[in-house]
């Protein structure tokens, strides 16, 4: 999970501050600015100052990326403030994470059949081939797994 100490000086921090906090390239901080997610405050001979508000606004960028929504997603959702429409990209989100975690969960099914199976050849395994089974389901001309068609 995702601390962050808002309060980590009172000053307004540089970019080499920001992303050794957050674990980030200098370049991902310059990048996010580009394209509109962050307008930190400029200091003397142009460097970027970011405030407390600003290191809010990057955990809450980081959290997002983390749930692997695109930047064009987190800067709907950063920069509206309709709550329906910031709800409606969360809600497009949580379909797609939710897919994404059942692939995950099926792919993690089939490596734990295959670190449990007994068999010289994983291939020939009925457990293993039954977690395939619903891959190679439909395709034309494939039968069953187990070399029936």
């Amino acid at each position: 999970m995702l601390r962050l100490n808002v309060d980590m000086k009172s000053s307004p921090l540089t970019i080499g501050q920001v992303a050794d906090h957050f674990g980030l390239p200098t370049h991902v901080l310059r990048h996010w600015e580009s394209v509109g997610l962050l307008t930190p405050a400029r200091a003397e001979a142009d460097r970027r100052r970011y405030s407390p508000d600003d290191l809010v606004r990057i955990a809450t960028i980081v959290a997002l990326k983390r749930a692997d929504m695109s930047l064009p997603d987190i800067g709907a959702f950063l920069d509206t403030l309709h709550t329906p429409a910031r709800k409606e990209v969360l809600r497009r989100n949580q379909t797609e994470l939710r897919a994404k975690m059942a692939a995950l969960q099926s792919a993690l099914d089939l490596v734990e059949a295959g670190l449990k199976c007994t068999h010289q050849d994983i291939a020939t395994c009925p457990t293993y081939r039954a977690q395939l089974s619903e891959s190679v389901s439909g395709v034309d001309g494939i039968g069953a797994v187990d070399g029936q068609v």
